[in-house]
């Protein structure tokens, strides 16, 4: 790279604003230009369906650095603008309106997209979904005047906003095709745990439902499943998922609907060309090709995706860690679920527990906690050296998981 070099950043997300951070902070002094669709700088998205949603955190407190950040440290920001398509053979992204920008290495950090529901009704106001900032302060005005609210999916997003709908003081209903709650992630057993949860808190669970369509005049005001039955309804939000958001790149890479797939630096197939954050699929050293959707993964990707493009071959081999507050609990998951082998620690009774998740040679993968915080954190260097672990240390609350990960981790 001759002269001043120029990074871009599509995506200007948590990923991709961490990662433009990070360049700076790690001493590169070329251009960096960060390209994002929102016109907000980049901010944190967990507390749209929690904290921030229920009015309980201002909204200057999402953003990953102050306005005046990006500005001061030479960061061109291109916001409010999205990118039509990246060229690895020109080295260059254009954008919608024709704007041309050459880069020498570029990120792909351009996150997900929600799925949509294609039913009668769909289309009838008073039906949202939580995305962005906007939608979480539409959600949380029409909430105000409402009484009722049915949440179509319960994976971690349906299940907060639900939560905190609830917390609001709204009558809520879940609509959902699997059996039991974040079924996908945690499996029946611990789902199960989940439902109790909200069932505790007054929360109405439709279980193996789907949507047929919604009913209302201009507003919705009911919906109808599958099933037949009947929900009375103020507001529904919609919770079915994510896709990741190819469209940059598609023609460049192809588009099989599991990610931009990256190998184990981040740097993709398009030589100078990376990927991080929801949007990528890499080649991790412990877990083969996985695609995370976490806050800390986010941050911890930006973070490594800035030094790969500036020169290091290290592997991204972060264990993941990622947490949920829904009412009073908080959990916490680690890894990531490969196996049904599964050892608790605690009282799933009592929805205050630790999981564990081993491999059929007893290597643990994954944990998964309730309100037990502390062995999640224990158990992720355990993770990352693929330690194959003794059952019964792992379900006896007495032992301290430290002692059990190798001089290497410690």
């Amino acid at each position: 790279m001759a002269g001043r070099p120029t990074f871009v950043v599509v995506g200007a997300g948590l990923a991709g604003g961490t990662a433009a951070a990070t360049l700076r902070e790690a001493g590169f002094d070329g251009r960096v230009v960060l390209i994002g669709d929102e016109s907000d700088p980049p901010y944190e998205r967990p507390p749209l369906s929690k904290r921030y949603l229920r009015g309980e955190q201002p909204r200057e407190d999402l953003f990953v650095r102050p306005d005046e950040w990006w500005d001061a440290n030479d960061v061109e920001t291109m916001l409010g603008r999205r990118v039509r398509h990246l060229s690895a053979g020109d080295r260059s992204v254009t954008l919608e309106d024709g704007t041309e920008v050459a880069f020498d290495r570029a990120l792909v950090a351009t996150g997900v997209r929600n799925r949509p529901l294609d039913v009668p009704g769909a289309d009838l106001g008073g039906i949202h979904q939580l995305r962005r900032t906007a939608d979480a302060d539409r959600i949380r005005q029409a909430a105000l005047g409402a009484d009722k609210a049915v949440i179509v999916g319960m994976g971690f997003i349906g299940a907060e906003v639900a939560a905190s709908l609830r917390q609001m003081g709204l009558e809520v209903t879940v609509v959902e095709i699997f059996e039991t709650a974040l079924f996908r992630v945690l499996g029946p057993v611990l789902g199960r745990v989940v439902e109790a949860m909200h069932r505790d808190h007054g929360v109405e669970l439709r279980f193996s439902e789907t949507v047929e369509r919604f009913d209302g005049h201009g507003l919705v005001e009911r919906v109808i499943t599958q099933g037949g039955r009947e929900i009375d309804c103020d507001l529904v939000v919609l919770g079915l998922g994510t896709e990741p958001e190819m469209g940059a790149v598609i023609g460049e890479i192809g588009g099989d609907g599991v990610g931009l797939r990256a190998g184990p630096t981040l740097e993709t197939d398009l030589s100078g060309v990376f990927a991080a954050g929801d949007v990528a699929t890499h080649d991790h050293p412990i877990f083969g090709p996985v695609r995370v959707e976490h806050f800390d993964n986010a941050i911890k990707m930006g973070e490594h995706a800035a030094h790969a493009m500036l020169g290091s071959t290290a592997a991204f081999d972060d264990p993941h860690w990622f947490w949920s507050d829904q009412f009073e609990h908080e959990i916490q998951m680690g890894g990531v679920v490969v196996t049904k082998d599964m050892v608790v620690r605690g009282s799933l009774e009592d929805a205050s527990f630790c999981a564990f998740f081993l491999d059929e040679g007893g290597v643990l993968r994954a944990s998964v906690s309730v309100d037990w915080p502390r062995d999640v954190r224990r158990s992720l260097p355990l993770i990352r050296h693929q330690v194959v672990c003794d059952p019964a240390d792992l379900a006896d609350a007495a032992k301290d998981l430290r002692s059990l990960a190798p001089e290497e981790a410690t």
